[in-house]
């Protein structure tokens, strides 16, 4: 007799069929006993009669978890006892056999109440954590996610080509993962951060358009939206490309439909737009902006500069900047001291505000204003009743840094997130060249491969932070999903390129041989980019950490408590990679 599963029994009334899964509960009603047995489809009730006294007793002795199999005759439910809120819940079985295939001891938490277990004891016991529904969805909808993906690459005629996982270091941005090698001891491989470097060799190698479902590895701290380790991209290239917007174009159609047809939401707007870094940097304070609501920045540096508080004219006077943002809230006291906490540790020395109230604007620091400079204020600011007007001063990195996790913090706070609607957008035109807040010192603003826009002709600007690289990052509900860029396929332009840093040739060579050696054979203008398939997935299915999309993730502290790793290696696994402990 062949197997069924719970989400098929309502269709087999008055049939004998076979089932096997877990005890999810017992209960014995005055002679009756009924066991909610749980597959990967649902739950099913079954019931055991008196009568047969062996299989009564078989019964009686099974506990959650236990592993069965049974055999019996599926019946209707009384109209009274049907449960609406399970796909089996208007039949039940009438148990005729039953084989126990695996006794089971008492689990550290019960399936059913799993969502309020501690993490970490859920991450320890994964394999009991997934029998849960909300994971079993979870892991099949993801399959369904892949599945997707892949019939649309297909049509557009990409090829599927999976790329080395030992490979060498590469400045991508994060810490690598070492592999120290046996047979050439002291030498190491590493982990990769992205496929990069392979698939701009593919596309030497003649191959029109590429992409894979890439394991990439970064040693990066783990947080609610990045995992810690390794996680999964969906990286694509494609030759004969000289415009980022052929990528941007090809790659929007599958994205929309993931929002609309895989997770039944609707796209903001009904279409993609491309913003620049700049335009989001002063709109939004952030390169990746959630826009299903505005809250955006407003620059006021020259009401600012005119009037009496010398906080704000003293900034703008040092070259700063003075700018706000309205929330549609009339805080408490005690709000507004939390939200100045949120903007000290976003790098803000206090947060000064104004109260939009009975037509006029109000606050510690109103008397520091004129009549018309309050006015300006409203007008600018498209001002309402109610309103309460944050405000930064400080360089213009500053204020966009605090006003933007502010305005981040404010959609979270104040429920202005439709999760049935989705914000997507790209951002392009990076700077090429940043320098770092710490040491001052030019770096790459997001990876040394891509072209700058006009070529190498424009590396010779004498501001090397003016110089626009041609990249773009695709965003998602104020999440970074997507980066790419139309790579760098010019031997002379990449080593000028690092050259700007003051890297020599030599040290270009011994990092990126392979690839410039490649290049000097006539390498074709190429451009792609990677989704994060992780983070993309989180998002769609309406979750905020990103640990419960994955089947077995590392914790919060990067340690994978099922497998116990990072772990310590016996000291003749040691001796043989040439590696001493300390």
């Amino acid at each position: 007799m062949k197997r069924i599963l719970s989400a098929q029994v309502a269709e087999q009334k008055t049939s004998t069929v076979k089932m096997a899964g877990w005890v999810n509960g017992r209960r014995d009603h005055g002679g009756l006993i009924f066991i909610d047995m749980r597959d990967h489809t649902g739950l099913t009730q079954l019931v055991f009669k008196p009568e047969d006294k062996d299989l009564f007793a078989a019964a009686e002795s099974l506990r959650d978890e236990y592993v069965i199999e049974v055999e019996g005759v599926v019946l209707e439910r009384d109209d009274s006892l049907k449960n609406s809120n399970i796909v089996s819940g208007g039949v039940e079985i009438e148990v005729q056999s039953m084989e126990l295939l695996n006794a089971a001891e008492t689990p550290p938490f019960q399936v059913s109440g799993a969502q309020n277990v501690n993490e970490d004891t859920r991450l320890k016991h994964r394999y009991i954590d997934l029998r849960r529904p909300k994971m079993q969805h979870m892991l099949a909808k993801r399959a369904e996610f892949y599945s997707y993906m892949r019939r649309y690459m297909e049509e557009q005629d990409f090829i599927e080509v999976s790329t080395p996982i030992l490979a060498n270091s590469s400045p991508e941005g994060a810490r690598d993962f070492i592999v120290p090698s046996r047979l050439h001891q002291g030498s190491f491989y590493a982990l990769p951060q992205a496929p990069q470097q392979f698939k701009q060799l593919l596309m030497v190698g003649g191959i029109p358009r590429y992409y894979q479902m890439a394991a990439c590895f970064r040693d990066e701290d783990p947080r609610s939206d990045r995992l810690y380790g390794e996680f999964y991209q969906l990286d694509l290239e494609m030759s004969f490309v000289q415009d980022g917007e052929e990528v941007r174009s090809t790659m929007d159609p599958l994205i929309t439909r993931l929002v609309t047809d895989f997770a039944d939401k609707s796209v903001l707007g009904g279409e993609i737009p491309r913003i620049t870094y700049k335009e989001a940097m002063d709109r939004y304070g952030s390169d990746k902006p959630d826009l299903r609501y505005g809250l955006e920045l407003v620059d006021l540096s020259g009401i600012a500069k005119t009037c009496s508080f010398g906080v704000f004219s003293s900034a703008v006077e040092k070259g700063g900047v003075v700018k706000a943002l309205a929330a549609p809230a009339d805080f408490t006291r005690k709000q507004i001291d939390q939200l100045t906490d949120k903007a000290k540790e976003l790098g803000a020395g206090g947060l000064p505000y104004m109260s939009m109230k009975d037509g006029q604007l109000s606050s510690s620091i109103a008397k520091f204003f004129s009549d018309d400079e309050l006015q300006g204020i409203a007008e600018a600011m498209s001002l309402k009743e109610g309103d309460t007007v944050l405000f930064g001063a400080d360089k213009a990195a500053v204020v966009n840094r605090v006003l933007g996790g502010l305005r981040s913090h404010l959609g979270d706070a104040l429920d202005l997130k439709d999760s049935s609607v989705v914000s997507l957008l790209w951002i392009v035109d990076f700077p090429f060249y940043e320098k770092d807040d710490k040491t001052g010192q030019l770096d790459f603003g997001h990876n040394p491969f891509s072209m700058p826009k006009g070529g190498r002709a424009a590396l010779a600007a004498e501001n090397k932070e003016e110089i626009i690289a041609d990249q773009y990052d695709m965003v998602m509900n104020g999440y970074e999903i997507c980066s790419g860029g139309v790579r760098n396929h010019q031997p002379e332009t990449m080593y000028e390129v690092f050259g700007v840093l003051g890297y020599d040739r030599d040290y270009v060579e011994s990092r990126f041989g392979g690839m410039l050696s490649a290049f000097k054979y006539g390498a074709p203008p190429h451009a792609g980019c990677a989704y994060g398939l992780d983070r993309m997935f989180m998002v769609l299915m309406d979750e905020d950490n990103i640990r419960e999309v994955v089947a077995f993730p590392k914790n919060g502290s990067g340690v994978d408590l099922l497998m116990q790793a990072p772990s310590t290696l016996e000291s003749t696994q040691l001796k043989e990679l040439g590696i001493r402990k300390s």
